[in-house]
């Protein structure tokens, strides 16, 4: 059985059906830590050309800003030694294909701790995009960053403004992300680039667990592959600069507990042992290999 859907990345016809996943979001809504494993908005389907996934039927876009809006979580805010290290890991690596700090842009950029983290390495400018009116408070009330709360590809900003561009753990909430793509170039200034983090599905855990890998969640509509992600940069007159994993780093209690959307009592029972042993609060940052970093950078016209 094939769809007449088109794939998100190589725009070929021909999909497959991969995996039955489809389910609610659950009572949390749209959340980047959710812990429901092995759920989607839909079920999974898979490109015969470049082996791409994505939902479907996709969601109603409409369905998917109102539930990104109302998005709110305080477990990256309790997280947030982690995540600052994680984002100085990400800037350290986009500088090296910039000529100076200029202005960043970072599109989806949740409570804005790579933001917070640019702005002290001196980036001239740091603006962030984001919908969850939660976290885009968050940044600007108390992290005193200049955040709009705005859907991601609607609000106006100057084209050829900024130096680099990020989306980390973003484009795979996209219906669209050719459409994102087009945006991001007409925006990067001559020499810029984009960064990318997302999950990589073609990875060797992610094809070992199947439906059960922890990224298979609501909040997420593309599977991308390294070769999927490649095939839709190429596409829409990208170069690929550098790719590699990715890991995150959080406290090791965050990750236990994680274990609780396969056995909650088993979630538990490692929290506590790992409280018990002083060993909850300490940062962690385990490769598994299925989390990956793109950075691109978008071709003269007259090559695309």
């Amino acid at each position: 059985m094939h769809f007449s859907d088109r794939c998100a990345a190589c725009d070929a016809a021909g999909l497959e059906p991969h995996f039955s996943v489809a389910g609610e979001a659950g009572p949390d809504g749209l959340i980047p830590s959710t812990a429901r494993f092995g759920t989607a908005l839909a079920d999974i389907v898979r490109c015969l050309s470049c082996g791409h996934m994505q939902l479907h039927p996709m969601p109603d876009q409409g369905t998917l800003a109102t539930g990104y809006a109302a998005a709110a979580s305080d477990e990256y805010v309790d997280e947030e030694a982690g995540q600052r290290e994680t984002a100085r890991r990400a800037l350290a690596r986009i500088e090296r294909y910039v000529s100076h700090r200029g202005a960043l842009l970072d599109l989806g950029c949740w409570v804005g701790f790579l933001l917070a983290e640019a702005r002290d390495r001196g980036w001239s400018r740091t603006l962030g995009v984001e919908p969850s009116e939660f976290a885009s408070g968050y940044a600007r009330e108390r992290l005193g960053l200049e955040v709009v709360t705005a859907d991601l590809f609607a609000v106006s900003l100057q084209p050829g403004a900024f130096d680099a561009i990020t989306l980390g753990d973003t484009i795979e909430h996209l219906v669209s992300p050719a459409d994102a793509f087009v945006r991001i170039r007409e925006l990067l200034a001559p020499g810029g680039v984009v960064w990318l983090a997302l999950p990589d599905a073609g990875s060797v855990i992610a094809r070992a667990m199947g439906r059960r890998w922890w990224s298979v969640i609501p909040t997420h509509v593309q599977y991308f592959t390294r070769s999927s992600l490649e095939r839709l940069l190429e596409r829409c007159g990208f170069e690929q600069l550098e790719i590699s994993s990715a890991p995150k780093a959080f406290t090791v209690g965050y990750y236990l507990e994680r274990i609780g959307g396969y056995s909650p009592a088993v979630g538990r029972g490692l929290g506590r042992t790992a409280t018990a042993a002083r060993l909850a609060d300490r940062i962690w940052a385990p490769d598994f290999r299925d989390r990956m970093a793109v950075i691109a950078r978008p071709l003269p016209r007259e090559r695309t």
